[in-house]
């Protein structure tokens, strides 16, 4: 997977804002073996994963980039995202705010058709997936125009308005 946000984000000073709506993604072989004991034995999900990204987001977060993620599920979740749901909390503590949007619940909210950041309300870097949830090349694509900038971060804060903090969501 090539994508540019670790760069990107290295340069944020204000914002950085992330939207997920798959309900499963491509494991990555740095992921799957937190996801086999937690999915196949019922393990506590291991996070040690995650350190290279927590520490991305350690150092935007000291420089006061304000981090939000929401991701948009369906209910009921899949293993995938109870697994995710356990991982969160390495998210959380990097500085990250997290919430939960359920399709179930959000008729009436109009969102992009697809994954992205938005950082400094200025970049938007549209995340690319195959079907089956990898990452094909290119896997993203860096926008600066002003339209989608403002339609993906209109999109993101009404979603955002919906979404249930990380603590009070049970994924059903």
């Amino acid at each position: 997977m090539t994508t540019p946000i670790r760069e990107i984000l290295a340069r944020a000073t204000v914002s950085a804002y992330h939207l997920e709506q798959r309900d499963t993604y491509a494991l990555a072989e740095i992921h799957r073996a937190s996801y086999d004991a937690f999915s196949t034995f019922g393990e506590a999900a291991d996070i040690e994963f995650m350190s290279g990204w927590t520490q991305t987001v350690r150092a935007a977060a000291a420089r006061g980039v304000d981090f939000r993620r929401l991701r948009i599920v369906s209910e009921p979740v899949s293993e995938y995202i109870r697994w995710e749901h356990a991982t969160t909390r390495a998210n959380i503590d990097a500085g990250e705010s997290v919430r939960w949007l359920s399709r179930r619940t959000c008729p009436d909210v109009a969102v992009v058709p697809f994954d992205f950041w938005v950082v400094d309300g200025a970049t938007v870097v549209v995340n690319h997936f195959a079907g089956d949830g990898s990452w094909p090349e290119p896997s993203a694509e860096i926008r600066t125009d002003e339209h989608l900038v403002r339609l993906v971060v209109e999109s993101f804060e009404a979603a955002w308005s919906h979404g249930v903090p990380h603590d009070q969501y049970n994924p059903a």
